[in-house]
């Protein structure tokens, strides 16, 4: 089964390395770019779990998903859950899709990566896979904005 599909997005942010991975690790941070709701514990083993429909939390969430790794500052990732349209597939998968986010300081200026893999290879997957991707990108676009503030206004 072919399992190299993946989904990178990247983004520069004005900002230090430690505040780049609380984007990604503080719940209230979290909100502020990403989902609704977030209850996250980052430590290895802890919740990664984001509602972004908070009154029906088993769907449009990634509730009982886990943080894998973790470095502060470096890397996390974490399991994934796919929303409501494709759950019936994607999120009964063993292994679930997981994401990788690596932060790479530079002077004033923070690289964040995001490599979301374990995408399989059928329709049903690939179509999951787009819609994911565009997720991501409009989530980055979200997170450079709450960061780097509209710098072209």
């Amino acid at each position: 089964m072919e399992m190299d599909k993946i989904i990178h997005c990247s983004v520069q942010l004005q900002c230090d390395v430690h505040r780049a991975f609380e984007m990604f690790t503080v719940n209230h941070l979290l909100e502020s770019w990403l989902v609704n709701v977030a209850e996250v514990e980052p430590v290895v083993g802890g919740k990664y779990e984001l509602f972004w429909e908070p009154e029906d939390r088993e769907n449009n969430s990634t509730i009982g998903c886990k943080l894998t790794a973790i470095e502060p500052n470096k890397f996390l990732s974490f399991e994934w859950r796919s929303p409501k349209q494709y759950k019936h597939f994607a999120n009964n998968a063993d292994p679930l899709t997981h994401v990788v986010v690596f932060f790479i300081p530079d002077d004033e200026v923070t690289e964040v990566h995001l490599i979301h893999s374990g995408w399989r290879s059928s329709s049903e997957w690939e179509e999951a896979r787009q819609w994911q991707d565009r997720a991501w990108s409009g989530a980055f676009k979200e997170l450079e904005k709450k960061v780097n503030g509209m710098t072209d206004a």
